[in-house]
């Protein structure tokens, strides 16, 4: 029964990250692209450093693991910087559709790899032919 909300709450997380980029972008060129990227990350880490003050704190935990589970925290500057610097450039759609083709050629290597924890799932044809649609999409979306 949990598995059912998962679909739908992810699906969610990514139209949130379409308007994120639909955000970003006019931001980026109204104050500069490194100030909105400052800015939205400002954001977040306020209402989580709230989230934190009033949560139970694992900052122990946290640091415990080993570093590299810590380099998320640089991919994210680096995906928003991206969306802000793209989406005037290319549009939501495009930008998007792109960023769909990376996240999911990505997560196939990871998945048929088992790396970062992962647990292994072999890359078929059914998925390959996801990838190879979204290409088809990002040639479609492109004209």
């Amino acid at each position: 029964m949990q598995r059912f909300w998962i679909l739908p709450l992810v699906v969610l997380a990514g139209m949130g990250l379409s308007v994120e980029a639909g955000l970003l972008g006019p931001l980026g060129e109204a104050i500069g692209q490194g100030w909105a990227v400052f800015g939205i990350f400002s954001l977040g880490a306020l209402l989580l450093t709230f989230g934190l003050i009033f949560g139970r704190p694992q900052l122990r935990a946290l640091f415990a693991k080993p570093r590299w589970m810590l380099a998320g925290g640089l991919l994210g500057p680096l995906y928003v910087g991206a969306l802000t610097l793209a989406t005037p450039h290319i549009g939501v759609g495009l930008t998007m559709v792109g960023i769909l083709f990376g996240q999911v050629g990505a997560s196939l290597v990871i998945d048929h790899f088992g790396w970062l924890g992962a647990q292994q799932r072999k890359v078929d044809g059914y998925r390959l032919g996801a990838l190879v649609a979204i290409v088809g999409a990002l040639c479609l979306i492109n004209t």
